[in-house]
């Protein structure tokens, strides 16, 4: 007669869950990791030291320069047009020096020495008029009033952005989702292993009844 599998041995099914657990834990702890060292570091950086303040416009200029940027007209077709370079002086409340003021710190990586970049039309003077619109925008109707406004004094004294692209909302998705896999697989082999002591505990007991 073929002997029974011994009560403490995980059954299959247990197997796989345990190994399931086992690897949601493991993601968890690789995207923490990966996010911390390839994202969230950069984003706290471009936090720390900084944070809101008033700004008020000082000047309002288009430079002669131009710059590239790619369009999209199809599925395969791109191609390159040019646009203006709008520069936008503004003075901080946490600072007398003037600061060049950007759209968020995507837009400060993409093109550092404009304040904007306008969505990339084909025709150079599409591109153009969009940036002349701007410009009026930043002297009419903004003009002198303050307002709200973002920098980080440590890493970019002389930059400012008008809205942050790293805000608390995104940090703390960063943080919940790699936690909650984490939790998750914690919680799996937990479960797994306390099922399969009352298990053990059962059929222990089981046998000093038929005894």
């Amino acid at each position: 007669m073929a002997r029974g599998r011994p009560a403490y041995e995980y059954t299959e099914a247990e197997d796989k869950s345990m190994r399931l657990g086992f690897l949601l834990i493991a993601a968890g702890l690789l995207s923490l990791l990966g996010l911390g060292c390839c994202w969230l570091r950069p984003a706290l950086q471009e936090r720390g030291g900084g944070g809101p303040a008033n700004c008020t416009v000082l000047a309002v200029r288009q430079l002669g320069e131009r710059f590239a940027c790619t369009f999209s007209c199809g599925a395969a077709c791109r191609g390159t047009a040019r646009y203006p370079c709008l520069q936008v002086l503004v003075r901080t409340s946490r600072s007398d020096s003037p600061a060049l003021l950007h759209e968020d710190e995507r837009q400060l990586r993409t093109n550092p020495k404009c304040s904007y970049i306008p969505p990339c039309a084909r025709d150079d003077q599409e591109n153009s008029e969009n940036v002349t619109y701007k410009q009026k925008y930043w002297k009419e109707k903004v003009g002198s009033q303050p307002f709200t406004c973002y920098f980080n004094q440590h890493l970019r004294p002389d930059d400012v952005m008008l809205r942050r692209t790293h805000d608390e909302t995104v940090l703390l998705h960063c943080f919940l989702w790699p936690l909650v896999t984490f939790l998750v697989g914690v919680l799996i082999v937990v479960l797994t292993i306390c099922a399969k002591s009352l298990a053990v505990r059962a059929e222990a007991i089981k046998k000093k009844k038929h005894l």
